[in-house]
């Protein structure tokens, strides 16, 4: 996994244990699940309007937000980046057709 993703995700997790009150995570895992995923909602609402701007800094912005509070809800879920990561490579070469018609059988 990329060191940056690794880094990441270890934070998170220790963020699982600090007070709310002094981190923007420990306060985000406090309010939960929906508040989490509203707020994945607006980054990624923010992310598209970037796109339409076509304001490359910008859109890197807002990527990068996005990115960060889906991992937010990926921790939180007791998941990690790793796993996303594997199932990239799971598909990798696959055509993206093939990919949606194997996961509409399951």
């Amino acid at each position: 996994m990329n060191d940056v993703l690794q880094r990441l995700a270890e934070l998170l997790e220790q963020r699982k244990q600090a007070d709310p009150q002094s981190s923007y995570v420990a306060k985000l895992y406090a309010k939960g699940m929906d508040s989490i995923l509203k707020k994945v909602g607006e980054e990624a609402t923010e992310t598209i309007l970037a796109a339409k701007d076509g304001d490359a800094q910008h859109l890197i912005y807002e990527t990068a937000d996005l990115w960060f509070h889906t991992l937010v809800m990926l921790a939180h879920a007791g998941l990690n980046p790793q796993q996303v990561l594997d199932e990239l490579a799971r598909r990798e070469g696959l055509s993206g057709l093939e990919e949606k018609a194997a996961r509409s059988k399951e």
